[in-house]
């Protein structure tokens, strides 16, 4: 995890900013944080006041500070970037916040619900960020989650090395400081119908549930046991971690040898997981070039330092079973026990771009012995909201079709989305960008009725 600054440290990175007159940092910035000011307050030693400037464009600054991928956006963009030592930002705007939420700093008044009431569905960093910035605007804000504790992908499927919970939980309590009420172990489309939520007086309610349901590649051998979703391993991991789940969940043995396939932010969480509880090899299997990767660089660069392997431009053709491995040639060791109802290794194709953008066949294969392969390909949203209710439309992926005026809202009058469940899997920043935009739509549908 990142070593934390000091308050000393902090404030003289914080007075290398040349204050530009055009500040290209905050150009960068997908949620237009005022960058320049809020480092201005924090060069003075005014935490308060830099909190303030950066709580007033930002709902959860301390998890942006950490998973925002600073070094392709702001920090790019800093001036100073050309000379090869770009301003901090991650790291100052992670200490603002923590500086706040450890000494009580509360810049923004508790909402009063005067301007209306509205419920989010979903504790993501989309739901929260759609409930925090509707209490600034004093609307009367209730989040519905259907686990026990809110925080959705922010505490379930991003590892402690990435995100520390802690900064989870002190983000949610200083949105309960802005008025947002909450009510756990709810599940939308089960417990309540988004039909219950309106006649409880609601006026608008927004579906922030994201992509939980993983994708899955239907090639030869997808029935073989040992294939599973990053997700769902990053979830046991983190279960077993907090001791609310046996270790043997995890699906993981010590002699492990890990195939992922993916390499967005997830695969990379779910190779350096696997490798930090002992696998004995892992390796990222990836169809693009390492330029054409999505996730960190910083991710990748760790992953590398961490022993993870990686091999580019190849694309899997079919799971294998032990029988078909000792036919090819490719058992790693000898088994006494053979199990042919468990994935034993995979079978990849070399592939190249051609002039089109298209991947095709390059010549040659791979087959890698492994004993688990966890899946990062992407994900859709789940069904449970929206076979209980009439009226959204649903495109043929599975993501919620939503207008422009006004933005986020869906086909159904009052029911408004954003986030994964209507552009699908991405960054949190990009989550968060998209739930601002959603929160003016809200506001003006709900000032119109």
């Amino acid at each position: 995890m990142r070593k934390k600054m000091t308050s000393q440290e902090a404030i003289a990175e914080a007075k290398r900013c040349l204050n530009c007159t055009v500040p290209s940092c905050r150009l960068g910035c997908p949620i237009d944080n005022n960058i320049p000011e809020f480092l201005h307050a924090l060069s003075l030693g005014n935490m308060g006041d830099a909190f303030a400037s950066l709580a007033k464009d930002n709902a959860l600054p301390a998890i942006c500070g950490r998973l925002c991928a600073h070094e392709k956006q702001c920090e790019q963009k800093c001036i100073l970037s050309k000379d090869g030592s770009p301003l901090n930002i991650s790291a100052l705007e992670t200490f603002i916040a923590e500086f706040a939420y450890d000494h009580g700093l509360t810049p923004i008044d508790k909402s009063t619900g005067f301007a209306g009431k509205v419920a989010v569905i979903g504790s993501g960093p989309t739901g929260l960020t759609v409930a925090g910035e509707l209490a600034k605007k004093d609307f009367d804000v209730t989040i519905y989650e259907g686990q026990h504790e809110l925080g959705g992908v922010l505490l379930y499927g991003i590892p402690e090395f990435r995100l520390d919970k802690n900064i989870v939980h002190k983000e949610i309590n200083n949105l309960v400081n802005y008025g947002v009420k909450y009510v756990t172990g709810a599940l939308i489309g089960k417990d309540l119908t988004l039909d219950d939520l309106f006649a409880n007086g609601y006026q608008a309610v927004f579906i922030g549930i994201g992509s939980a349901l993983p994708m899955t590649l239907d090639i030869p051998g997808h029935d073989l046991t040992g294939i599973l979703s990053a997700t769902y391993f990053l979830r046991m991991v983190i279960l077993a971690n907090s001791g609310k789940l046996d270790n043997k969940e995890t699906f993981l043995n010590s002699e492990d040898e890990v195939v992922i396939i993916g390499a967005g932010n997830v695969a990379i969480d779910a190779a350096r997981t696997a490798a930090a509880r002992g696998a004995k090899l892992v390796t990222v299997v990836y169809h693009k070039s390492p330029a054409e990767m999505s996730c960190l660089s910083a991710a990748y660069t760790a992953a590398v330092k961490e022993g993870i392997q990686f091999k580019f431009q190849r694309q899997p053709t079919a799971y294998l079973n032990s029988k078909q491995m000792r036919t090819l040639g490719a058992n790693r060791r000898h088994q006494d026990i053979i199990d042919n109802t468990k994935v034993a290794g995979i079978m990849l194709q070399n592939v190249e771009k051609d002039a089109n953008g298209k991947f095709t066949n390059s010549g040659g294969q791979d087959v890698i012995p492994c004993t688990c392969i966890i899946l990062a390909i992407g994900q859709r949203p789940a069904a449970h909201v929206f076979s209980t209710t009439k009226g959204i439309r649903i495109d043929e992926q599975g993501f919620v079709v939503t207008m422009e005026h006004p933005y986020g809202m869906t086909t159904r009058p009052g029911v408004f989305s954003g986030g994964d469940v209507v552009n699908g899997p991405s960054t949190v920043v990009l989550a968060i960008e998209d739930s601002k935009k959603v929160v003016s739509g809200i506001t003006e549908y709900i000032a119109e009725l």
